[in-house]
């Protein structure tokens, strides 16, 4: 790959998700359009909703076994009851180098398998020029009526709304990009996963 094509602009999204169960569809919506070969970066503070996003995109591909944080056991292989690509569900929060990623042997099974890495940013990038880097962080307060802002009364902190910042690289994310950087597959029609535009 040339490095103009390194550079070419790929998709661009930031959702408003509300809560564990649209993270979970997003994800879902987000396996439609991943296929073998292709990595998903995951950021994102403790407890902010990455591995239920994962859990989503492994419904979504239709993989084997219960998909949990892989943090002491650094990477699960879970694979596919469809068919389809294997899903490959690494945590990089405890490695502290690529080099250490290496060890990991992810690039092993990157062209035959759906990749996603927790805690992956500086580290994994190395890897593939072509990613999805995936961002969460807790939306910012609204203002409820009658009130100063925030949440309702009873919410908990999993089950106030999130920030999703999705940045694709590479030309094969280009090539999903519509107009204005939008992500179709997360923005069109009925969209269960919350509210998007296009990130600037």
């Amino acid at each position: 790959m040339t490095r103009g094509e390194r550079s070419r602009p790929g998709v661009r999204e930031e959702l408003t998700v509300p809560g564990p169960e649209e993270m979970r569809a997003l994800g879902r919506r987000l396996a439609a359009v991943l296929r073998p070969g292709d990595l998903v970066v995951l950021n994102g503070a403790l407890g902010a909703g990455k591995t239920t996003l994962v859990q989503g995109i492994g419904a979504g591909l239709g993989v084997r076994g219960l998909v949990t944080s892989p943090t002491f056991v650094i990477a699960r292989v879970h694979p596919s009851l469809t068919g389809g690509p294997a899903l490959v569900h690494a945590d990089a929060y405890r490695l502290a180098s690529p080099a250490e990623v290496d060890d990991l042997d992810l690039d092993a099974s990157l062209e035959t398998s759906v990749t996603v890495v927790e805690w992956g940013g500086g580290l994994v990038e190395g890897l593939t020029a072509d990613r999805l880097e995936v961002s969460i962080s807790l939306a910012e307060p609204v203002t409820v009526p009658g009130g100063t802002g925030g949440v309702p009364d009873g919410t908990g902190p999993d089950e106030e709304p999130r920030t999703v910042r999705l940045e694709g690289h590479g030309a094969r994310w280009a090539g999903l990009a519509g107009r204005a950087g939008r992500v179709r597959w997360a923005t069109s029609g009925n969209n269960p996963a919350g509210t998007g535009r296009a990130a600037t």
